[in-house]
């Protein structure tokens, strides 16, 4: 569904040339067989580890890849769930991402084969940044409570709470948020217990909520699609990467 209303949201917005084609990038994880997305525009260009919402890696992921590119960065998109798996259904995808909810280890050891990946394609793991869209967004913050050695994590429109016996004790990198108020998928109670954890455990932060957002506001086509806040998001974003990045 999500392919499609994006197909359909590419006919009504302007477009732009991308200036970059990117390429599949297949790798093993615990035996199985993963297929992610990289695309560089030069071999020392500092890189974006993106995460795929609960439909997998699909032409949303890779329109933001290519948006990014654009600006000057590497993108390695990995994938979760499998090569060739991209769930169509609302129970697929909740049996997939229940499934990483449920063995954490899975999900960093995932997170961590892509990123791996991405090393081995070029990239410095040492400037980069990771984000992800929600499931995706949750994801990432897994990876910065595992102690990944990453400058920062961004979650867009993420799950927010700390699964129980977890913490940001070891979290190394900055931790930028961009959560809608309206979202009733994670609730602002997730959103305010986040900024005090961070806070008790030292960790930078910046946190913005936009009024009217619901979850899902950054998907182009969608009925929860927020020009507004995803323009801002996308704004700030865009910023603290060049703040960020070398």
């Amino acid at each position: 569904m999500k392919n499609l209303l994006f197909i359909l949201a590419m006919l009504l917005i302007p477009q732009t040339v991308l200036a970059l084609d990117g390429n599949p990038a297949e790798y093993q994880v615990a035996g199985q067989t993963f297929e992610g997305y990289y695309v560089s525009p030069a071999a020392d260009a500092p890189l974006v580890f993106l995460v795929h919402d609960w439909d997998g890696l699909t032409d949303y992921e890779i329109k933001r890849a290519g948006m990014l590119a654009d600006l000057g960065y590497a993108v390695f998109a990995v994938d979760l769930f499998g090569k060739g798996i991209r769930p169509e259904s609302t129970d697929a995808r909740r049996k997939l991402t229940g499934e990483l909810y449920a063995d954490r280890q899975a999900m960093r050891a995932r997170l961590m084969g892509g990123l791996n990946k991405a090393a081995e394609l070029g990239a410095n793991l040492s400037n980069t940044v990771a984000m992800g869209y929600c499931f995706g967004g949750t994801a990432v913050l897994e990876l910065a409570r595992s102690g990944a050695a990453l400058k920062a994590f961004v979650p867009f429109h993420g799950g927010l709470a700390t699964p129980k016996g977890q913490d940001y004790t070891a979290a190394k990198g900055f931790i930028l948020v961009f959560h809608g108020t309206a979202d009733q998928s994670v609730p602002m109670s997730q959103f305010a217990g986040l900024a005090e954890e961070l806070e008790s455990a030292g960790v930078p932060h910046e946190m913005t909520t936009y009024s009217g957002a619901p979850h899902a506001f950054t998907v182009f086509g969608s009925d929860r699609y927020r020009k507004s806040a995803d323009e801002k998001s996308w704004a700030r974003f865009t910023e603290f990467l060049k703040q960020t990045l070398k």
